[in-house]
């Protein structure tokens, strides 16, 4: 549920790299499922609750800068910083987008642009042979080119290009991610390079020497070379045996693979996968002029490529959880859902209840009542926690203005009083709170609030919505069979609470509540059900055992009706439990 106030809220936990991790990132960016991992961090693909889209946001481990020595994979927080300004100076077509950056004391995040597409490491696993055409070839390089060439010319390196940080979206675009390792350019030149994956880093790279823009041409002509032959030329297990490949040369001869590129396009890549960076070309434009003479048609190639993306992900299974073509939650699919279910509920509620406790108020002018029902309910669906205020509200003016007496304004003093403190510690916290307390006024079953009181709040205020939910249930009737006077119904209320089986149903609600979202939290869709079943069983329990308290300890046949309805209510709760998903607590403000 989405809303400008803070409320509660719960969203999908999932096991995260075999480990149970948060999952709401930054109280805002709700977890779907785990990209990937590279750069020194993981990927999530998360849903934006505030500005309903889907991002991908990369999370690093920081350190103290002092233990670095202990843990050299770790980056510090002004690391991350600078990675995140690097990336923001890169707004181009073919990177992609950073669109913010996050610190606390263990990660830091980079929100992401999502990339709705296969990487090239997934597209080249899809097709025949592992290889791409030439005109598909064309397209990645030229793409890839031009978003090294800008990135170049602002003095950023990228440093860890490879098949998985080069993505491809439905629509053929062909973006890099992923500029974890890049270097921002100084007035000394260049720095040493961290880190880098095996295979496509050149010697001075794994060497930890200078890099420059030749280090990043030599990688991209790696991925040229793969995406042609359905290898990689100098695939290692180590830096060391990859470093020994390079220095050997790619083999076999590209030409003796594909004749057709025979000539300038095979000396060019060649040129480019030297070991010695002073051998290479000085620009990538020049490696991709060279080359893309000899593919073909770029323009085909990104038709063809588009054919491809769409083909896999048609191809999907349907339980399939890569970040691609996931079956996304139903409250992720329709956002808007349960915020409209819960102020339309709630507007009904509140409509039903104040149109019955406003009408002595009014004099009975059936005019008047409506429009003042009305105004309620439209109130209570712009704003759910009100629909309770409202009812209370006219609640206790119907007590303290129907023959009026001594006990009239004491007594809706007092249910003023218990309404407020339960508003005040329940009510304002979820917008389903409201209706968790209006269900059992306005279906005159007193236990109707349990199912979505376990469902929409935390363990203490869903006790006290419990309780106070089916004693407004149990008072609501006799204030409409007394006329709302409050001399009768005084008396009435005394005789009703001064028997022990009221109360033991009272507490078996508030017990029911507290224990059943109690289970929610534990967190998955199996819990969220049990939790409702149990709350359930708890409050049958109480019926059952006040039946028997109230025939002088003889077992008897409990309130049928009453029965029905809190499992039909469970049912429906279990049903509403299982799409919206696994549950667990957190406040909503609201690597590729």
């Amino acid at each position: 549920m989405a809303t400008q106030e803070l409320e509660q809220t719960r969203v999908r936990p999932m096991l995260l790299d075999d480990q149970s991790v948060e999952q709401v990132l930054l109280g805002r960016y709700r977890v779907l499922t785990t990209a990937g991992t590279g750069g020194f961090g993981n990927v999530f693909t998360c849903w934006d609750t505030r500005l309903q889209r889907r991002v991908a946001i990369k999370r690093i481990p920081v350190i103290n800068p002092h233990y670095l020595e202990d843990n050299p994979l770790a980056s510090t927080a002004d690391e991350v910083l600078a990675e995140a300004r690097t990336a923001c100076l890169l707004a181009h077509p073919n990177i992609v987008t950073v669109f913010d950056f996050e610190v606390d004391a263990t990660y830091a995040y980079l929100v992401m642009e999502y990339v709705d597409g296969l990487t090239v490491a997934e597209l080249l696993q899809r097709v025949e042979g592992g290889t791409l055409t030439h005109q598909e070839v064309a397209h990645i390089l030229s793409s890839i080119a031009d978003a090294l060439a800008f990135a170049h010319e602002n003095g950023v390196l990228h440093l860890d290009i490879k098949p998985t940080n080069i993505m491809i979206d439905r629509a053929g675009t062909v973006k890099l991610a992923d500029f974890g390792m890049a270097t921002l350019a100084s007035a000394a030149g260049y720095g040493g390079a961290r880190g880098g994956t095996v295979g496509y880093m050149p010697p001075e790279q794994i060497e930890g020497s200078l890099v420059d823009e030749r280090t990043d041409i030599f990688s991209l002509a790696v991925v040229v070379w793969q995406m042609l032959t359905g290898k990689s030329p100098f695939a290692a297990t180590t830096a060391e045996g990859s470093l020994v490949k390079i220095n050997h040369g790619p083999k076999p001869p590209l030409s003796k693979t594909d004749p057709s590129l025979a000539g300038i396009a095979e000396d060019a890549i060649y040129q480019a996968l030297s070991p010695d960076p002073q051998d290479r070309m000085a620009s990538v434009d020049d490696l991709a002029r060279d080359v893309l003479a000899a593919l073909g048609d770029a323009e085909d190639g990104a038709y063809s490529l588009r054919e491809l993306v769409e083909q896999s992900a048609e191809d999907e299974p349907a339980d399939d959880v890569s970040w691609g073509n996931r079956h996304l939650p139903f409250d992720v699919r329709f956002p808007w859902a349960e915020t409209a279910i819960t102020r339309t509920l709630t507007a009904i509620l509140t409509f039903l209840t104040v149109r019955i406790a406003l009408a002595p108020v009014l004099a009975f002018d059936e005019t008047s009542t409506m429009t003042g029902a009305l105004i309620s309910a439209a109130v209570s669906a712009l704003w759910p926690p009100s629909g309770s205020v409202l009812v209370g509200a006219a609640l206790v003016a119907a007590i303290a203005t129907t023959n009026a007496t001594n006990m009239s304004f004491p007594l809706a003093a007092i249910v003023g009083l218990v309404l407020a403190v339960w508003w005040i510690a329940a009510g304002r916290l979820d917008h389903l709170g409201s209706a968790a307390l209006l269900l059992p006024v306005a279906t005159s079953f007193p236990i109707a609030g349990i199912a979505p009181a376990i469902y929409a709040l935390e363990p203490v205020p869903a006790l006290a919505t419990g309780m106070a939910g089916y004693l407004l249930g149990r008072f609501f009737p006799l204030a409409v069979d007394a006329g709302f006077a409050a001399t009768p119904l005084v008396a009435s209320a005394t005789e009703l609470l001064a028997q022990p089986q009221v109360w033991v149903v009272a507490l078996s609600c508030g017990l029911a509540a507290l224990v059943g979202s109690a289970v929610v939290g534990r967190g998955s869709v199996a819990a969220g059900i049990a939790a409702q079943i149990i709350g359930c069983a708890i409050v049958v329990a109480g019926i059952v055992y006040a039946a028997r308290m109230e025939n002088g300890g003889m077992w008897a046949a409990p309130d049928a009706p009453t029965i029905v309805c809190a499992v039909s209510l469970t049912i429906c709760m279990c049903v509403a439990t299982a799409l919206r998903g696994p549950l667990q607590w957190d406040q909503e403000g609201d690597e590729l």
